[in-house]
């Protein structure tokens, strides 16, 4: 490829991921979703990695959508073969054993808005502007939307979305539950290095362990999910971060991790 499709900043483990398609508003087509796949492949691997930011390139969008053009002459079994690429993509993302922070800027809609929902934080400056419009295109979300969406704000919010098409401020995105946090545009940038700081400042494991019991735990009944959550509670008394985390309160003083 020509140009840097995801451009990678790596500090000590805390690792930055920005889409690169300003001119394209960063939407997604087949050679992001493929190097955004080879890019999380990596991270995977790695034992010292803390937390993993999410971002666009340029003032404008987060990622505005799926590339329509790209889209626009496929068949049946070409859309789906494109809906499951991305699928398996964001999927790697969404279980990264690290926190995820989708950072969004100006435009996050359909395909931008499935990639927020696969991260485990969404932060917004306040000229953000999220949706699911896929149906004012004659198709519906295929990139996980149907499915996280009515995980993270309930069935009837995202009907609304999903079926009318309408887009929402960063005011609503936060009112529903679609994201944690929303600031002025000009605190975006400092409040999303901080944040990542602070996630991957605290005990790795421990984080790890807590990302999991919530994930996994959400797809079982009740007393599966407080088991599990027994079990990772247990496994953290197993190595030197929970003596030291502990220690270091009784000291009264900043633990080493």
């Amino acid at each position: 490829m020509s140009e840097t499709l995801i451009e990678v900043v790596d500090n000590a483990g805390i690792v930055r991921l920005t889409i690169n398609r300003p001119k394209a508003l960063n939407a997604l087509n087949s050679n992001v979703l493929a190097e955004l796949e080879r890019v999380l492949v990596e991270l995977e691997g790695r034992d010292d990695l803390r937390a993993v930011l999410i971002t666009g390139a340029g003032e404008k969008a987060f990622v505005a959508g799926a590339d329509i053009g790209e889209m626009r002459d496929k068949t049946p079994e070409q859309a789906r073969a494109f809906g499951r690429q991305a699928l398996a993509t964001f999927k790697r993302l969404e279980t990264l054993p690290v926190p995820t922070v989708a950072l969004v800027n100006g435009f996050c809609l359909g395909g931008g808005c499935e990639l927020a929902l696969a991260c485990d934080w969404a932060v917004a400056s306040d000229n953000a502007l999220f949706g699911q419009p896929e149906v004012l295109l004659g198709v519906i979300p295929g990139f996980g939307g149907t499915q996280r969406l009515p995980r993270r704000v309930g069935p009837a919010m995202a009907l609304d979305l999903c079926t009318t098409g309408r887009k929402i401020d960063a005011a609503e995105a936060l009112r529903i539950g679609l994201v944690n946090r929303v600031m002025a545009q000009s605190e975006l940038e400092a409040y999303g290095e901080e944040l990542t700081q602070q996630l991957g400042g605290n005990g790795p494991q421990a984080v790890r362990a807590a990302k999991q019991a919530i994930h996994d735990g959400l797809e079982q009944d009740l007393d599966s999910a407080l088991a599990l959550e027994t079990a990772l509670f247990a496994f953290c008394f197993a190595g030197d971060e929970q003596k030291e985390g502990m220690s270091a309160f009784v000291e009264k003083r900043k633990p080493s991790f």
